[in-house]
């Protein structure tokens, strides 16, 4: 019987794809991943609908969307749930070792045979944080164990460094940055460190004194070169142990990240693109194409069912997400087409929205803790940068495409036979709500119960 492929998966936390050279931005940021994109399939519009963590890899790792996971918080209330099955569970059943590294305690972690973790968030000596290479004292002697098995393996990887704090070690620190950061005149982190709510965590590790937005975000792209060149060195233990060939390579990630945008400062909440648009590359030597890339819209949810596709495994799972080989092989006709999709973010706030290739809407549940209107809409096509919100102005699209999500959150509702979890999971920031006997009643409640919140931020300003 012919051994099935490996499956290394790289679920990076935090990345967003425009800050990845192997997408087109201006900074050499990939050089490793650039590589190994002109070797496999590269996606150049995929998404993470549901932000942030825990929804995210739900999606990743189970084939479903938030819909079908019941997963939409970042504090997610309880395990995941019996009627999903994950792909190292799926995988273990057909005869895989199952191993993830940094990604204990998260419900989406159900089915692994080992877990390992490693450092990803104290700094050492010299004020820096190695991230990757701590994941990779913890990887690469497992890689070696699993190769050296008879059975194939699943390993799933979740570097931390592109998320904060933004920590590459020398000199990956100012590669992107060669000005002054203590310079007085410059006031661009001014807002952030009046912004209570993060202000603590995020002065703790932006150095003293520093006055310039660029220079944080020339960390973020330190850490994405620091760890590139680190994933390189996996990519390189692979070809070593000979099982190149017969392994499926996946590199992806769970959401984007914020920089010094929307006044969301260094994290990942809030709908706008930077947090939506991640990457996706996959290699497989010799069955798929080399240097391919593929404009279609794809998403999260995709992903394993591509996995079990290539690896001619039958898992009698309807599932929420596509397989892309239609896509892979040059036949978009054979593909289900989703261009337009449904948005959510609980985080430290809950909002939902709707995305279409041209426009944007995102509708509050709870009051926004920067104080931002209820309704959001941009242009995505002329105001990519979503500055410009023309909710006031163009209400007949607000009301076409809240028409839209209010129609596909009916129908979900009704093939799943269970309340949008963004109505259900309602303990995520401690407040006791619901159950609800609709839809519309859980967003009166959540969006009119919850407006203290806010109020008792702007009083402690």
């Amino acid at each position: 019987m012919t051994k099935k492929p490996n499956v290394i998966l790289f679920g990076i936390d935090s990345l967003r794809r425009d800050r990845m050279s192997s997408y087109g931005y201006s900074r050499l940021t990939t050089p490793h991943i650039d590589k190994f994109a002109e070797e496999g399939v590269l996606f150049e519009n995929h998404f993470s609908p549901s932000i942030p963590t825990t929804p995210g890899y739900a999606s990743m790792l189970t084939g479903m969307d938030c819909f079908g996971t019941d997963v939409v918080a970042l504090r997610h209330n309880g395990p995941l749930g019996e009627h999903v099955k994950t792909l190292p569970e799926l995988l273990g059943e057909h005869g895989y070792n199952t191993t993830c590294v940094g990604f204990t305690g998260n419900p989406s972690s159900r089915g692994f045979q080992q877990y390992l973790d490693y450092e990803a968030w104290q700094p050492d000596e010299t004020g820096r944080c190695p991230k990757a290479e701590n994941l990779n004292e913890v990887t690469i002697p497992e890689l070696k164990r699993l190769a050296e098995d008879e059975k194939p393996f699943f390993l799933f990887l979740r570097h931390m460094d592109p998320h904060s704090p933004y920590l590459p070690p020398k000199p990956y620190e100012r590669i992107f940055y060669g000005g002054d950061e203590y310079d007085p005149a410059n006031e661009s982190l001014n807002e952030m460190k009046k912004f209570k709510p993060f202000a603590d965590f995020l002065t703790s590790w932006i150095p003293e004194g520093c006055t310039d937005s660029e220079y944080v975000d020339a960390q973020y792209d330190g850490a994405i070169a620091y760890m590139d060149a680190c994933i390189q060195n996996i990519l390189t233990a692979v070809k070593s142990l000979g099982i190149e060939d017969e392994t499926i390579i996946i590199i992806t990630s769970d959401h984007g990240e914020t920089l010094n945008e929307h006044q969301c400062w260094y994290d990942h909440h809030s709908l706008y693109e930077h947090n939506l648009v991640v990457p996706l590359i996959i290699k497989y030597p010799n069955k798929l194409p080399k240097g391919k890339r593929i404009s279609d819209i794809t998403l999260i949810k995709d992903i394993m069912p591509t996995i079990l596709e290539l690896l001619e495994i039958k898992a009698n799972i309807s599932f929420d997400g596509r397989n892309l080989m239609p896509l892979i092989a040059g036949k978009p006709q054979e593909f289900q087409q989703e261009s337009d999709f449904y948005i959510t973010e609980c985080t430290w706030m809950r909002k939902h929205g709707w995305r279409t290739p041209e426009w944007k809407l995102i509708r509050a549940l709870e009051p926004d803790f920067h104080f931002k209107p209820e309704i959001e809409l941009y242009n995505l096509i002329k105001d990519p940068e979503e500055l410009n919100n023309l909710a006031d102005s163009e209400p007949q699209i607000v009301n076409l495409l809240l028409g839209r999500m209010d129609a596909y959150i009916a129908k979900r509702e009704r093939e799943t036979g269970r309340i949008n979890p963004m109505y259900t999971n309602l303990h995520w920031h401690g407040l006791e709500r619901g159950p609800f006997r609709s839809s519309q009643e859980a967003y009166d409640s959540m969006y009119i119960g919850s407006i203290h919140t806010a109020q008792q931020l702007q009083e402690k300003e």
